[in-house]
């Protein structure tokens, strides 16, 4: 069965907000980890934080919609409730005095390419 071109997109636009984390020193501690509220894009680690990504990827040709478009409030909530059912569910996770959420918006052209990355640091 074909792979779904959202969730194509999705998993590229993640790949690339891994490769510059990665750039920029984190750790992945996981990627797409289930919860009961939904799923969380990535978990990163450095040396002082435990960093909640949340990644949007959108065409370059997307009608003028900027990634930042689909986090709005509720979207931020619900990130929250995620991150507190890893941090309850997760033993294992490193431990850090600083928990922040970062939002990575990628912007890829029709080809794939990568058109804009952009990273805020505490987001929300």
């Amino acid at each position: 069965m074909p792979e779904d071109p959202r969730h194509e997109l999705g998993r590229l636009g993640e790949a690339l907000a891994i490769a510059h984390l990665e750039r920029l020193g984190y750790a992945l501690v996981a990627r797409n980890h289930r919860t009961r509220y939904g799923e969380l894009d990535l978990v990163v680690a450095d040396a002082t934080a435990l960093v909640f990504c949340e990644v949007k990827t959108r065409r370059a040709n997307a009608a003028g919609r900027a990634p930042w478009e689909a986090l709005h409030a509720g979207k931020q909530r619900r990130v929250r409730a995620m991150a507190a059912a890893f941090l309850a569910e997760v033993g294992d996770r490193p431990r850090r005095p600083v928990v922040r959420f970062d939002a990575i918006g990628v912007v890829l052209d029709a080809r794939g390419a990568l058109v804009r990355l952009d990273h805020l640091e505490g987001a929300f």
